[in-house]
């Protein structure tokens, strides 16, 4: 029999009553969670336009400075799948309270670092830190809101915030870099983490955790050494050379590494009951007879489910490489080639960020009435046009000529990724939706180092010629997750 002590337990949070007693504003769940990630998702790209100031003042080389960039994303990405599951064990508003103050602290290492080994080191606390709020973010929206439609335009604005956060952050940064310091890129988080802190305590809902849920080690330790060794070996390669011996072992390695972690984390997403407790028992529905047309009707949604949540995560994956791999090189390329300064960098990436901000919460509506498939799929063939125009780049190319492609790649991310979010998190089954959030978004970020380091190797010592194929390999990244979304992603919602 059910105590109360396990019902309330096991039952859903609901969000706290304001102290007039009238409820708090539907939106205001979403502003809490969403500073977190967009704090997150700034600290992915902020740091660019400051990466020759650093230089400067810590004496730091070039390895160093690719590890300040490279190194926060890899432990984001690294940590991201046990840190879901670490929320799902425990709580997600825990996890993303824990994230909060360990990202907190982190920044504010950051921005009190005297050496290039003590800014590494703070910034692989970021990585922690984000590792533990992102998965919980999403999971925290799928509580806060269950009717379908508005949990669509949560995810839609949640998702398009990952490429405002990137835009955004060049131009944050350079504005910090010119009116402060390069300390100052950091130190902007701690205002952002204590509104965070405070609005999640007060108004987040959270949902109970599921002590049946299990933190799989094996398939975490291979997928962490894997991660860790091919974004080495490709942040390596530019100064090494793809023969080096050190650069070859690593990209061996940690694929070998990844293969290994497929099978050992095969059907880690899926629900498995306990065992031998009577609590089980209670709670396990008792089946009915059904017709044998019913029964084999039921195989369907559960396969385009998990066809659904492997997509989307691929074409997380395919999108943050090819956007942000090539939004690192195009503040090199304004910084290096034009010879602009840090704010000067940023602004001319605010076409980007314009075109991001005013079409982000249209993506998400247009998702929530159309389903992931069609704005995710336009959205990648918009982004992949807008990512080839960057083979116009050159050392005199007038800035009018990249305003088109910068244009077109903002609004072609801001409405794949809100979309591909939906896509995964619909698809997610019951009790693992940190487990499904963090799967999207390692596959994120995994994208993101790798094409950061990837591209960042290819146009190490060759600046037109390496930024022109770093163009086509984005575009081409683009198209093929485009191809993905077409096939796995759904369609329209049944509203009922």
């Amino acid at each position: 029999m059910t105590t109360a002590r396990e019902r309330d337990r096991t039952a859903p949070r609901t969000t706290p009553a304001r102290p007039d007693g009238r409820e708090p504003a539907a939106w205001l769940p979403l502003l809490a969670v969403s500073l977190g990630f967009f704090m997150v998702i700034l600290d992915v790209t902020v740091v660019t336009v400051a990466v020759p100031s650093i230089g400067t003042a810590l004496d730091a080389g070039s390895s160093s400075l690719q590890w300040i960039v490279d190194g926060y994303t890899l432990v984001f990405a690294c940590l991201m799948l046990p840190c879901g599951a670490l929320g799902d064990r425990f709580g997600h508003r825990r996890a993303f309270v824990g994230g909060l103050l360990v990202f907190g602290a982190a920044s504010a290492a950051c921005g009190a670092s005297t050496t290039a080994v003590a800014l590494v080191a703070a910034r692989l606390a970021q990585g922690v830190g984000a590792a533990l709020m992102v998965p919980a973010s999403l999971a925290l929206l799928r509580a806060a809101y269950a009717e379908p439609a508005a949990r669509a335009r949560a995810f839609g604005a949640w998702g398009a915030l990952s490429g405002l956060g990137a835009a955004a952050g060049p131009l944050v940064g350079g504005l910090a870099v010119w009116g402060l310091s390069w300390r100052a890129v950091f130190l902007v988080n701690l205002p952002f983490a204590l509104l965070a802190l405070v609005l999640t305590r007060r108004y987040v809902p959270s949902p109970g955790p599921d002590r049946g849920a299990r933190v799989a080690v094996a398939p975490q330790v291979a997928c962490v050494a894997g991660l860790a060794a091919v974004t080495g070996g490709l942040n390596e390669a530019g100064a090494r050379g793809w023969p080096d011996p050190l650069v070859l072992g690593c990209l061996t390695g940690g694929a070998l590494s990844l293969a290994c972690a497929v099978p050992l984390a095969r059907g880690g997403l899926r629900k498995r009951p306990e065992r031998g407790s009577r609590r089980a028992l209670e709670r396990r529905p008792e089946r009915e007879p059904e017709p044998r047309r019913g029964r084999t009707r039921e195989v369907r949604p559960q396969r385009t489910r998990r066809t659904g949540l492997a997509g989307g995560c691929a074409v997380g994956l395919l999108l943050n490489l090819g956007f942000y791999g090539l939004l690192f090189l195009a503040t090199l390329y304004f910084q290096r080639q034009r010879g602009y300064g840090a704010l000067s960098a940023g602004l001319a990436l605010l076409p980007m960020f314009v075109v991001m901000a005013g079409s982000s919460f249209v993506s998400g509506r247009l998702a929530a009435r159309t389903g992931p498939r069609l704005p995710m799929t336009a959205g990648l063939l918009t982004g992949a046009a807008g990512l080839a125009g960057w083979l116009l780049a050159g050392p005199h190319t007038p800035y009018a000529v990249l305003v088109a492609p910068m244009a077109l790649s903002g609004l072609g991310t801001s409405f794949a990724m809100p979309a591909a979010t939906t896509a995964v998190m619909e698809s997610a089954p019951d009790g693992r939706s940190g487990a499904a959030a963090a799967g999207l978004n390692a596959a994120r970020q995994v994208g993101s180092a790798l094409g950061v380091a990837l591209f960042g190797s290819l146009a190490a010592g060759r600046p037109p010629a390496g930024l022109h194929l770093a163009a086509l390999l984005a575009a081409g990244a683009f198209c093929l997750a485009a191809v993905m979304s077409a096939a796995t992603a759904p369609g329209r919602p049944d509203h009922g």
